[in-house]
């Protein structure tokens, strides 16, 4: 989808304020659903993904099954509230052996966990909103002895809200993001 996109900075793949944020994206949605309520913590409309079943619904990018993402940037960022419900997402990676490998956090394990072609790794959230940050680059490596050429594959499951989900070549200060990439939580009144 990407691979013939110059890419340098900041590239989104979800921003809840779009006209169209799952544009690019399938859903999966069973005994749950996929919405775009408005949350009053950061007075702003964001993507709610809900769930009896982890596993059964989920959001996917890119969302032709035979497409990849091809993007280069290293450094995966999302924008996520914790909703103290089980949440789990997955990155495919490519690497420089030419093996799709996947990157799975969820909040329900407690140990990281490296086979073949999965690692699966702990998540911790703090409440309310948190960004997360994964060094994929970094994960490769140390999980696999590989290096990182792309990420094919994004796979955001139940239950979460997303504010944003981007890849940057570079890990960014706060003081040094675009405006629309922040997060701000509005004043609290006295």
């Amino acid at each position: 989808m990407f691979k013939n996109t110059f890419q340098s900075g900041f590239l989104s793949i979800l921003y809840s304020l779009g006209s169209k944020p799952l544009q690019i994206w399938d859903k999966e949605v069973e005994n749950g659903h996929v919405k775009r309520p408005h949350d009053d913590d950061i007075q702003s409309n964001v993507l709610e993904i809900i769930g009896s079943n982890i596993q059964s619904t989920f959001i996917t990018c890119p969302a032709d099954p035979a497409a990849t993402l091809g993007i280069k940037l290293p450094f995966l960022v999302m924008i996520v509230k914790n909703l103290k419900k089980y949440f789990s997402f997955e990155i495919q990676v490519l690497d420089d052996k030419n093996v799709r490998r996947r990157f799975r956090a969820s909040n329900f394990q407690a140990v990281t966990r490296v086979k073949p072609y999965i690692c699966t790794m702990p998540l911790r959230l703090d409440e309310g909103w948190n960004q997360i940050q994964l060094n994929l680059a970094d994960y490769t490596r140390r999980a696999y002895g590989t290096n990182y050429v792309e990420t094919l594959r994004v796979q955001v499951h139940a239950n979460c809200r997303l504010r944003r989900i981007y890849f940057s070549d570079r890990l960014y200060s706060e003081e040094e993001l675009p405006p629309e990439f922040k997060l701000y939580l509005p004043m609290q009144k006295v």
